[in-house]
């Protein structure tokens, strides 16, 4: 870690009695970081606003948080940001106190290094058996309480996959575990429908918005393993890796194609996301 500031101060720690400790009360974000810019600024705004309207935290204003932001993140060639926003101390209980104060966690971390062949060969996939629970008062949302993806990610340390896709309790696809994915079928992009669960992911949202650009057939919709059999093309994305094509879920071969190939040279993901990474 290269430096943490928690409300504007340089320090590692956090009160026993705050509710991001004590409940998961709370949001994050996980933003790249390149030549000390925090890459995707306004976008991981939004959602972490968005996600403090919903949740009812307050105080969190934007030009306090770019300001620590730029802070931790000067002279960082290639790096990651992690903001963390709490709900603040608290007593015991769940019921929150009112007018209480944000905790801001603003923290930087070297990159973590993927092999180059993820985004020029694809990815292994596969399937988890841990389900993700379905709630709408929180889908879409980056929010703390992540066991579900702790409990998915210890079911293999096989090096050889990268990802694990998670299903919700009604055995629909929603998400990897720290992936946003996207099917292509007969030249439309498909995304599972995060209504129910699932984290609304800010390159997703990218791409999403790409995909418009280009006037390609888009389609959020449910989402089955069977949709995943049929597909022609399958991609995972995130802020920090960009785009992975999908060339293997557990049995099943796919190659990476037109859609997929598009996209990853609109973005630029060799240029930028694979820059520097393992050969």
């Amino acid at each position: 870690m290269f430096k943490t500031l928690v409300n504007g101060r340089e320090q590692s720690s956090i009160a026993v009695a705050d509710r991001g400790l004590q409940y998961g009360d709370g949001l994050f974000e996980t933003i790249a970081v390149r030549a000390g810019i925090p890459q995707l600024w306004e976008r991981h705004w939004r959602r972490l606003s968005l996600g403090c309207e919903r949740l009812g935290i307050g105080g969190v204003t934007q030009p306090e948080l770019r300001d620590e932001a730029h802070r931790v993140c000067a002279g960082i060639e290639r790096g990651v940001l992690k903001l963390i926003i709490t709900r603040g101390k608290g007593g015991r209980g769940y019921r929150p106190m009112q007018n209480g104060t944000a905790t801001r966690i603003v923290a930087a971390y070297p990159r973590p290094e993927y092999p180059a062949a993820h985004w020029q060969d694809g990815v292994a996939v596969r399937v988890c058996a841990i389900r993700l629970g379905r709630n709408r008062a929180l889908a879409g949302l980056k929010h703390l309480n992540r066991l579900e993806q702790v409990l998915a990610r210890r079911e293999w340390d096989d090096p050889s996959i990268a990802e694990g896709l998670m299903l919700d309790d009604a055995g629909q696809v929603v998400s990897g575990t720290m992936s946003n994915v996207f099917l292509v079928r007969s030249g439309r992009l498909i995304a599972p429908a995060l209504d129910e669960c699932g984290v609304a992911g800010v390159m997703r949202g990218l791409i999403l918005d790409m995909a418009h650009e280009l006037a390609m057939p888009i389609e959020e919709t449910v989402v089955r393993l069977q949709d995943l059999r049929q597909a022609n093309e399958i991609f995972l994305s995130n802020a920090l890796i960009g785009l992975w094509p999908v060339r293997r879920i557990e049995q099943q071969a796919y190659t990476i194609g037109p859609v997929t190939r598009l996209l990853a040279e609109r973005l630029g993901s060799l240029q930028h996301w694979a820059e520097g990474a393992a050969d």
